[in-house]
């Protein structure tokens, strides 16, 4: 399979293109900084330089052609401001589902957040990050062209992982290493049948191949 992986240096996708070029899957990652290039290649992904806050959907789309699945990743990181949030949680996030849409690549895996709601309440910039990442999350339900599957990871901490999760429609919080949602992203990408899912992440009991297998379907 070709995925490419929108925030390709971000910590979660890192991970994940290092187990996507292991198994064997060609792996790509946007990036915004051209100096990010030799780290992902050194991961056996490949580096594709585009900053999605500012790129056009026809620009976007350009990127995904050929690609078997697509992952949104990205993220404006905790030390942005409201604006951020909004040009690149939400912003780049449609962006990148109405590329996914114009270059024909079905399946779409992306990363929000537990507590993610569009109709989250008040003006602090945590507020305004969960309800961007609703909004988000609402437009990717809204596209009948793409397969969807929306994760949002509780707490997410640098632990290494231990390949164990608990994944369901609703978990409760907790922490989940950065480890193991890449392992379950990885897992995602390749089990369509998770299309059409909102799923909640956390550490749990189950090997993730195991926990997404059993969600598929439902």
């Amino acid at each position: 399979m070709r995925i490419v992986i929108a925030g390709g240096h971000g910590q979660i996708a890192l991970r994940l293109e290092r187990l996507l070029a292991a198994r064997g899957d060609e792996a790509a990652g946007i990036i915004r900084k051209p100096e990010q290039a030799d780290e992902l290649r050194r991961l056996g992904a490949e580096p594709v330089v585009l900053d999605l806050e500012s790129a056009s959907v026809e620009e976007a789309a350009a990127r995904l052609e050929g690609a078997d699945a697509v992952v949104f990743a990205a993220g404006a990181g905790p030390n942005s401001g409201v604006e951020r949030k909004e040009t690149v949680d939400k912003g780049a996030a449609v962006t990148f589902a109405d590329a996914a849409v114009r270059a024909g690549v079905r399946r779409f895996v992306i990363v929000s957040s537990m507590g993610a709601d569009a109709a989250h309440e008040g003006d602090e910039v945590f507020d305004v990050y969960l309800r961007a990442k609703g909004e988000a999350d609402a437009y990717v339900r809204g596209l009948d062209a793409l397969d969807w599957t929306i994760l949002r990871p509780g707490r997410l901490t640098d632990d290494a992982g231990t390949g164990l999760v608990r994944l369901e429609a609703h978990t409760g919080p907790g922490p989940v290493p950065r480890d193991d949602v890449a392992a379950v992203l990885a897992e995602l990408v390749d089990t369509p049948a998770t299309a059409g899912l909102t799923l909640e992440l956390v550490s749990g009991t189950a090997p993730a191949s195991v926990a997404v297998k059993s969600v598929a379907g439902n």
